[in-house]
């Protein structure tokens, strides 16, 4: 299939995704490697193309209309959610329907959902009027794109079109709640426990059992650069003058959660490209959005 690059021509990224091609798809969270849910062959080339293990399950992701209860069954907590923070970067992990196939939930009996908010997205996925799963476009394991370019330079031309959606405006991947025979948040965001329990009335329990959602590795999201986590940033300039002697050494810290959250991934990146051996990483506040930057964190940093 021929090669269009970063584009915003909507219309032609769902003709793409129509005819069985694999784009980069922009949302608020990061971008990601888009397909046809339901084109094994199109999923298939997701999992080559990321080097990610196929029993590794895929979120689906819905456009604003479409009746997700298509997809997966709901029950009270999953529907209060969906209709508070649907359109947004929330992700329902929930028992699948019929229509769901394995290739999506590696095998699994439950599958995830999202509708995300980025007007683009949403255009695309109106226009496919299918479920169309968006693993992190980049290689499995390494740091998540936030712009087109990200997209491009991991991927290359083994991705038909990039969208241009801009910059990620949160930029770290959804929450991601179970809502089964369990309450569970399984990978914190954007979207925090306090608003889920502001929600539902009661407070999801923390994440436990087998791998069975996105993000729940051990290590992940790392750069090739080692990362080290302290708690201030005063331990990460007497680590500094530590380490910086014989090592090219950087310091990644950002006092607001927000600006933290949406240039970690940029900033991991830039550590790589401008071979930085070593990035000291102050973590946020243990709180809100500061729980989803140093559950990134502390995957970048895990021994590889």
């Amino acid at each position: 299939m021929t090669h269009f690059g970063i584009s915003e021509d909507v219309a032609l990224a769902a003709e793409i995704l129509l005819n069985g091609g694999v784009i980069g798809m922009p949302t608020e969270t990061v971008y990601g490697l888009a397909a046809l849910a339901l084109n094994e062959d199109a999923v298939v080339r997701i999992f080559d193309t990321k080097g990610r293990p196929r029993n590794h399950p895929l979120i689906v992701h819905l456009g604003p209309t479409t009746d997700f209860r298509e997809w997966g069954n709901f029950n009270e907590h999953a529907l209060s959610l969906a209709k508070v923070f649907w359109p947004g970067p929330l992700t329902i992990l929930v028992p699948r329907t019929a229509l769901v196939p394995d290739w999506v939930t590696g095998g699994r009996d439950s599958v995830a959902i999202r509708v995300p908010s980025h007007p683009m997205a949403q255009d695309l996925l109106r226009r496919v009027g299918s479920g169309v799963v968006a693993p992190s476009a980049n290689k499995f394991g390494k740091v998540s794109p936030t712009s087109p370019q990200h997209v491009l330079d991991d991927l290359g031309v083994d991705v038909d079109i990039v969208l241009d959606g801009g910059i990620c405006a949160v930029g770290v991947e959804s929450t991601i709640v179970e809502c089964t025979d369990v309450f569970q948040i399984l990978r914190p965001g954007y979207i925090t426990s306090e608003a889920i329990r502001q929600c539902i009335g009661t407070s999801p329990e923390g994440s436990s059992g087998t791998s069975r959602a996105p993000g729940m590795l051990a290590s992940h999201y790392a750069p090739t650069a080692r990362v080290l986590l302290v708690d201030s940033i005063q331990q990460a300039n007497d680590l500094f003058a530590e380490l910086s002697a014989d090592k090219k050494v950087r310091i990644l810290h950002f006092d607001n959660v927000d600006s933290y959250a949406e240039s970690l991934y940029e900033e991991l990146r830039k550590s790589d490209n401008q071979q930085y051996e070593i990035v000291i990483a102050v973590r946020a506040p243990n709180s809100g959005l500061g729980i989803a930057i140093n559950d990134r964190l502390s995957k970048a940093a895990a021994q590889r």
